[in-house]
């Protein structure tokens, strides 16, 4: 069986041994990150709408993509006594994707109250930490402190907890959150591949809560922005803004989400793959471990790979023909990209 050091460095396309793929200076890694940065708080603050519109038109499936390839390199080539981990992941992926999507097709219904609405959301918020958990449990068993992972029960008790509370909160909160586990994986991936530029990357992070700030300061007292036409009322709706009606101007919702999905686009398509050695060409699949080893699944890979490409293509057609309704579409079939990210973070630690 492969090492996990071999796996690592046949998916990051970086030679066992070799020297370091990119001769790129830490400096000059860390000056295109305060860029990134600079230039995306800049935008999200002046034309959030503009910038949501265009970033998610042209990066959305692209981004994903690059995560189910990024992915598809941590499969391990043989499972071994994680069969049930991923097991479990894949039947909690599809499951609560699936469950989501029908929860988002009757929300106009009205068969739902009020109060059953609110119930329901909750308990899915319910089912997604307890998969959360169970996830926790069953990776704690697999490894030599197998006690370590008690601590995500009270930590679950307590999530569900917020879920029925405040059900439409929980889900707001994982919108805000989920753009940030991608600066996570790249700090993984520089620390295995590019530790020249973890120190420089790690540097930049720290700004980030300062643009926060900064950002907050300038559009705390700004007028809500204008919801002419059914493309903004789907950008501010998908901010956020109604769960927190009248709280939080409007401009700061959707500046601050903008803001978070460009850097998240940004780490998934430039960031992971410059990191991980594949640079501008993440299209080659000689370097995906299960595609490279004996016992692995090239035909399968290499078809999976199409089918996302081809479906990246779909998604712009789409766009094109009707923008607010697919961006509805995207958004609630993407759960499962962001449910997805769980179990291989989680494999991070």
């Amino acid at each position: 069986m492969q090492s996990a050091a071999d796996i690592v460095a046949l998916g990051a396309g970086v030679a066992r041994g070799g020297a370091d793929a990119s001769r790129t200076s830490p400096r000059v890694f860390a000056a295109a990150c305060v860029c990134l940065l600079v230039a995306a708080a800049a935008l999200a603050g002046f034309a959030p709408l503009w910038l949501s519109v265009a970033t998610v038109f042209a990066f959305a499936g692209p981004h994903n993509w690059a995560e189910l390839r990024f992915f598809i390199t941590r499969l391990p080539v043989r499972l071994g006594r994680s069969r049930c981990f991923f097991a479990l992941a894949a039947a909690g992926v599809f499951g609560l994707t699936a469950t989501y999507a029908a929860l988002a097709l009757w929300a106009d219904s009205s068969v739902w109250g009020e109060g059953s609405w609110r119930a329901a959301i909750a308990t899915w918020n319910s089912a997604a930490v307890v998969w959360v958990v169970a996830l926790v449990a069953v990776r704690g068993r697999g490894r030599s402190r197998g006690g370590a992972w008690v601590w995500a029960l009270p930590a679950g008790l307590a999530l569900a907890g917020l879920g029925w509370l405040v059900p439409q909160g929980f889900a707001l909160a994982l919108v805000y959150v989920h753009p940030l586990v991608a600066l996570w994986f790249l700090d993984r991936q520089l620390r295995l591949s590019r530790r020249g530029w973890s120190r420089a990357y790690r540097v930049c992070l720290a700004l980030l809560p300062v643009a926060l700030l900064l950002l907050w300061w300038r559009l705390a007292g700004t007028a809500p922005l204008a919801e002419d036409g059914e493309v903004a009322l789907r950008v501010v709706r998908h901010a956020g803004a109604g769960v927190m009606p009248g709280v939080v101007s409007t401009h700061l919702l959707v500046s601050t989400h903008v803001f978070l999905e460009t850097l998240h686009y940004g780490v998934w398509l430039v960031g992971v793959p410059l990191a991980a050695g594949v640079g501008l060409a993440p299209w080659r699949a000689s370097s995906v471990p299960l595609v490279r080893h004996r016992r692995g699944w090239p035909r399968l890979i290499r078809a999976l790979l199409f089918a996302g490409g081809a479906a990246v293509l779909l998604l712009w057609l789409c766009f094109a023909a009707d923008y607010a309704t697919t961006r509805d579409i995207y958004f609630t079939v993407a759960t499962a990209h962001v449910l997805a990210e769980v179990p291989f973070l989680l494999r991070t630690f």
